[in-house]
């Protein structure tokens, strides 16, 4: 259920047209769920690895300052959105995905041959049309990178925005070139299922922390 009087769409759409009081609203309306939510999902692993109160006020305001202009339906939404955030922002335990969410939110340009495109028609036109769409595009992907494993979002950015080779990843993660290239080729997948449902207005379901 949403709440008795649910201002979330309202508050969002302002904060798009640069209301900063909408951010402090919407943060104050939601940060006490979340942290009880997290509160609860907090495995042994993640309560290793840093308190909740010490990462979910900046997850918050992180993400709605740099995600694409998005829209909610209902406050349930957004929190359940909200909520992936927060979980992965915890397993990444560090600022790497943070600083590469705010550089896609400065300037989040897809790669022109980039396979995020998810639709090569896109890359082939540069009718203003075509550019509106590619730029609708990039906002949706960027979007989806928030709510993919921790793992996969790794796996893609240094591929796709970083042009960084696979055996270059495979050395950082642990993995041989082959295992990350199949990691890769499902996180694909994976993104565009979940653009998919945004789109559709269905949020994924989150993966167990």
């Amino acid at each position: 259920m949403g709440l008795p009087t649910d201002t979330t769409p309202l508050l969002l759409e302002r904060w798009h047209r640069g209301d900063e009081t909408a951010l402090a609203a919407l943060v104050e309306l939601h940060l006490p769920w979340l942290r009880e939510h997290v509160e609860r999902r907090l495995g042994p692993f993640l309560r290793q690895h840093g308190e909740a109160e010490d990462y979910l006020q900046d997850a918050i305001v992180d993400f709605l300052r740099y995600a694409p202009r998005f829209q909610v339906r209902d406050s349930v939404q957004l929190r359940a959105l909200l909520a992936r955030v927060a979980e992965n922002t915890l397993r990444d335990k560090n600022d790497w995905f943070r600083a590469k969410r705010r550089d896609l939110g400065k300037n989040g340009t897809l790669p022109s041959d980039s396979v995020l495109a998810l639709d090569p028609a896109l890359q082939r036109s540069t009718t203003p049309s075509r550019d509106a769409t590619r730029n609708e595009v990039r906002d949706w992907v960027r979007l989806g990178l928030e709510l993919l494993e921790a793992e996969d979002r790794k796996i893609l950015l240094a591929r796709e925005y970083d042009n960084r080779s696979f055996v270059e990843i495979g050395d950082e993660l642990g993995m041989t070139a082959n295992a990350v290239r199949m990691r890769w080729v499902r996180a694909v997948g994976r993104l565009a299922e979940v653009m998919k449902d945004l789109r559709g207005g269905t949020v994924p379901e989150a993966p167990a922390p």
